[in-house]
């Protein structure tokens, strides 16, 4: 197996150049079944990213440009009636696919974005009166443009929480960015290029995940990091109960691509900023300034003592 993962992470840095620790992330979202949202500027290769997944995969792939006067049945699908039949015919949305990329989904109203929201948590969808379920694997890769960019809508808690991690790309360093203007064009390497894995593997992958041990001690130590948070003045909301889980869960994710079967602090500590990031917000302080200079994550991890 962990000749297979490495095997997928080669195929992943050839393409997506000098994000290996990206990389790595979207996949222990992957391996946990989880949802991604990727905050950052266009153009940073969030497309590229999504695709290259689907393509090592093997995994059908679509993609969902959200605007502002886009309506739900333009991702689930609609219902349409034949006159030869004298019946309604559903015909499915962009939303069928085993990977969704959700391009720029603040630019769309509340309502559209709201139609993911069923979608990503029940793994179906439901078209008048009838349940039309997605494929397995389903996995949505979202993106967002900054807030202060023009024609945003903000994304509401509940939808937020529903994205297992939240990551931003970045600019590539300098070597990377040279060896990107110098060589073949990403995209058209990718369409030259064959899946590394296959589906069957990769569902296998995630049920060993999911039996990755983990011992009392650790799981006393994700408490201790929920309660703080919940406790803590530092911060206005507390992780909540699937936040926890979903802590738990990349965790175990993350131990199984380092080749463990059980999970160590260090494990929860990797994964925490990418699942609590978009979740938990500081509190500022009696002069009402709030800690630029420490994330969230960063600020938990220090007041919380590892047992």
């Amino acid at each position: 197996m962990k000749t297979r993962f490495n095997e997928l992470r080669r195929f992943l840095n050839e393409l997506v150049l000098g994000k290996e620790d990206k990389i790595e992330l979207c996949l222990c979202c992957i391996l946990a079944r989880g949802h991604l949202l990727i905050e950052d500027l266009p153009g940073m290769g969030k497309t590229l990213l999504a695709h290259s997944l689907a393509k090592a995969i093997g995994l059908n792939f679509s993609r969902i440009q959200f605007t502002s006067d886009m309506l739900p049945a333009d991702i689930t699908g609609v219902s349409v009636f034949e006159v030869a039949n004298s019946s309604f015919r559903f015909h499915p949305g962009p939303i069928f696919s085993s990977v969704v990329l959700a391009d720029e989904i603040n630019r769309a109203s509340p309502k559209a974005q709201s139609a993911l929201l069923e979608a990503m948590e029940e793994r179906q969808v439901s078209i008048d009166g009838c349940t039309h379920l997605l494929p397995d694997p389903f996995f949505v890769i979202a993106t967002q443009n900054p807030l202060e960019h023009s024609g945003t809508f903000p994304l509401p808690e509940s939808q937020l929480d529903r994205f297992f991690m939240r990551i931003s790309l970045g600019y590539p360093n300098r070597d990377s960015e040279r060896t990107l203007l110098e060589k073949e064009d990403r995209r058209e390497l990718l369409t030259k290029c064959e899946a590394v894995i296959t589906k069957s593997e990769l569902l296998i992958w995630q049920q060993e995940a999911k039996l990755i041990k983990t011992r009392p001690a650790l799981l006393d130590y994700v408490q201790d990091l929920v309660e703080e948070s919940r406790n803590s003045a530092n911060f206005i909301n507390g992780i909540s109960p699937r936040a926890a889980l979903n802590l738990v869960s990349g965790a175990r994710a993350w131990a199984l691509l380092a080749g463990r079967d059980y999970v160590i602090p260090e494990d929860v500590q990797d994964v925490l900023p990418a699942v609590i990031g978009h979740r938990l917000t500081q509190a500022m302080d009696q002069e009402g300034h709030m800690n630029l200079g420490m994330n969230p994550a960063d600020r938990l991890l220090e007041i919380t003592p590892v047992p």
